[in-house]
């Protein structure tokens, strides 16, 4: 193998390995949206939301 044929497929992996974290993040994002909207839906509300006064 030479030094282009290395240096080009290191890219190629580093690549493939950012793509494939950057779809785990957009799809457990959307998975977490979903829950939380579940949750709100049922009157579970966040910590950090303070609550209302009548």
């Amino acid at each position: 193998m030479n030094h282009l044929a290395f240096v080009l497929s290191s890219y190629g992996v580093s690549l493939v390995v950012l793509l494939g974290l950057v779809a785990w993040l957009l799809i457990d994002q959307r998975a977490q949206r979903t829950e939380l909207q579940r949750l709100e839906a049922q009157g579970i509300r966040r910590r950090s939301q303070k609550a209302q006064k009548p």
